[in-house]
């Protein structure tokens, strides 16, 4: 698949301000797609369509939900701008437009990234997930490892 073919499968599943902090989609609004990775898109349509084939939130704040951060983050939300006020670097996969937090309908974290892994053929590209949370975080960082899936810890 193309970028172009990616975006439109996966804005059937998403919209923006589902996966973008509300400062990025507040600026950018529908322009906010660009700052996205191509291969965290399209694993992110391959896990959701494919699958899961359940309903993902990530965002909500535009539903009146409590979650605004867990996309795409800029430097203004507060989790980048405790990394910087302790001179931390933050390549956070959520500031480089490679990675989510994500709940899933009618499914556990850990259910979703059992899944995940049984499916490893089908991911278009290597994933880490993070391991022993509540949510499901997926992202498309390198590990330079060879495996499909790599599990890490918080």
């Amino acid at each position: 698949m193309n970028r172009m073919q990616i975006l439109s499968g996966i804005k059937d599943y998403f919209k923006i301000q589902e996966l973008v902090c509300p400062h990025v989609h507040a600026k950018y609004g529908e322009q906010a797609w660009r700052f996205f990775d191509t291969e965290f898109l399209h694993t992110l349509f391959v896990v959701r369509h494919d699958i899961l084939r359940r309903p993902m939130v990530c965002n909500n704040y535009h539903e009146g939900g409590g979650f605004s951060q867990r996309g795409l983050r800029c430097n203004l939300c507060q989790i980048v701008r405790d990394y910087t006020n302790k001179n931390q670097v933050s390549t956070l996969p959520h500031v480089v437009g490679a990675g989510g937090d994500f709940s899933i309908a009618g499914m556990t974290a850990q259910q979703a990234r059992t899944a995940i892994a049984a499916s490893a053929a089908a991911l278009p590209c290597p994933i880490r997930m993070e391991d022993e949370v509540t949510w499901l975080h997926l992202d498309t960082l390198d590990t330079m490892t060879g495996r499909k899936v790599t599990l890490f810890k918080p």
